[in-house]
């Protein structure tokens, strides 16, 4: 199992460009299923749930060529309808073949997604909508059975507890451009990702309008044709390099920078002291440079995470390590996924003072963080725990950073080409080489066999 060394302290200087946005690539990927001419889609991020999808769409009939970079998807047996278990539970996102499939195909069989480590996240909106199309469903073994011989267009309101769905509107928006007739998604997904497939769509000869809003209209066709498609920047990896630049107290130019998708965050890391200067003018906002340089001094804040244009969940474990060292307590509130602080624990092994009541963590900030052996539990709190780890004295080690390269594209390597000091190694190998170990304060000390 890998893992990562990082020693701390030092500051980040350079340039990096940001690669294109895994939450958008897979449901794009997906939509490759709604035709039988060729998709090509540019800038695709080398992640390994993108090999992922990849692997799942061609045991459903599509020949992928290219793994990442540019990628082509052609739609070659129809008769293929079943997403397996063993593929689906590598990563929740494969839910995003239901609509496509159902919707071409007119009958779709889908493992049903477990629960992740910060909470259920159930699909009964996906299905509800679905159904709302005309879909008969049932579950099976394990598997969401959904048969259609056409959708029909249909009101569909898609809000749930904590707010609108992202993947289900994905789902039912890709599923109602073969839909006979007009559909309105109430309450939809105003994420930047549902504009990026909603253009895709488009350009394959959809009618949709209204992404990025909460009322989204589909008119449905008989067909659709091939695209050429570049996947819009990665949001989440864009902000967190932000704010690595930021912990070190850097200045780091970071080309393709999502500006218009990232104004909350934006204004967040303002009031904290972070200075984020577009370098080109009144270019496109969507894809700017900008340079990331920070006060010495930082500023607590509060943080919400909402729903889009809101402060992104993806985003809070980063910021919660960036406010452990302002000057004063911050208070960060969860209203995505309340149990999504799983790394709240480990930052605590590294001298943070962290203390949490429900849905809401407040941060003590203080001057430094000390390293200690931290173990990631997911995603972004993977990234939040290396980007503690750059800020903090003397050698940190993170474990299970598997979880890493589910979302960015050789973190390690891209910290190194401005400054950082991680190296990744295999954690098996050297524990087996050292032998068994005891931990002793924050010192690691070897027992003889």
């Amino acid at each position: 199992m890998d893992a990562f060394r990082i020693q701390g302290g030092a500051r980040l200087s350079g340039r990096i460009a940001i690669d294109g946005s895994k939450n958008a690539s897979l449901p794009l990927m997906a939509a490759a299923l709604l035709t039988d001419e060729p998709v090509t889609l540019r800038r695709v991020p080398a992640l390994a749930d993108v090999r992922n999808m990849a692997g799942l769409l061609e045991e459903l009939g599509v020949r992928v060529q290219g793994r990442h970079g540019t990628i082509s998807l052609t739609s070659v047996d129809k008769g293929l309808t079943h997403a397996r278990y063993d593929l689906v539970r590598t990563m929740r996102a494969s839910i995003c073949v239901l609509g496509p499939l159902l919707a071409r195909r007119k009958r779709a069989s889908v493992s049903m997604p477990g629960g992740c480590v910060f909470g259920a996240r159930p699909v009964d909106l996906h299905l509800r909508g679905l159904q709302a199309l005309g879909a008969r469903i049932e579950l099976r073994s394990g598997d969401i059975v959904a048969q259609a011989d056409r959708l029909r267009g249909s009101t569909v309101f898609l809000g749930g507890p904590f707010g609108s769905t992202v993947l289900g509107t994905s789902n039912v928006m890709s599923a109602a451009t073969l839909a006979e007739g007009r559909t309105i998604i109430e309450s939809a997904a105003c994420e930047p990702e549902i504009v990026d497939l909603a253009e895709m769509l488009n350009s394959m000869g959809a009618r949709v309008r209204g992404a990025g809003t909460p009322r989204i209209t589909i008119d449905g066709v008989e067909e659709l044709h091939g695209a050429d498609h570049i996947v819009m920047p990665d949001r989440i990896a864009a902000g967190t390099y932000a704010i690595a630049a930021a912990i070190t107290n850097g200045e780091v130019t970071l080309d393709d920078f999502p500006y218009d998708s990232l104004l909350a965050v934006i204004d967040r890391l303002q009031q904290i002291g972070v200075h984020i200067e577009r370098c080109d003018g009144a270019g496109d906002s969507r894809r700017c440079t900008v340079t990331v340089t920070s006060d010495r001094l930082l500023q607590p804040v509060m943080v919400t995470t909402q729903p889009h244009p809101g402060f992104p969940t993806d985003l809070q474990a980063q910021i919660m390590a960036l406010l452990c060292l302002a000057r004063g307590n911050s208070i960060i509130t969860e209203k995505i996924y309340p149990e999504r602080f799983m790394h709240v624990a480990e930052l605590t092994r590294m001298a943070a003072q962290l203390f949490r009541q429900g849905p809401t963590v407040m941060v003590q900030g203080g001057p430094r963080l000390s390293a200690a052996p931290v173990m990631a539990s997911d995603l972004r709190g993977s990234a939040c725990l290396v980007l503690a780890g750059l800020a903090a004295q003397g050698t940190t080690t993170v474990r299970r950073v598997y979880h890493l390269d589910r979302g960015y594209s050789g973190m390690e390597e891209t910290l190194n080409s401005l400054g950082a000091k991680i190296e990744r190694f295999n954690l098996d190998h050297d524990e087996q080489t050292v032998g068994p170990v005891e931990l002793v304060g924050r010192e690691v000390v070897s027992i003889e066999a």
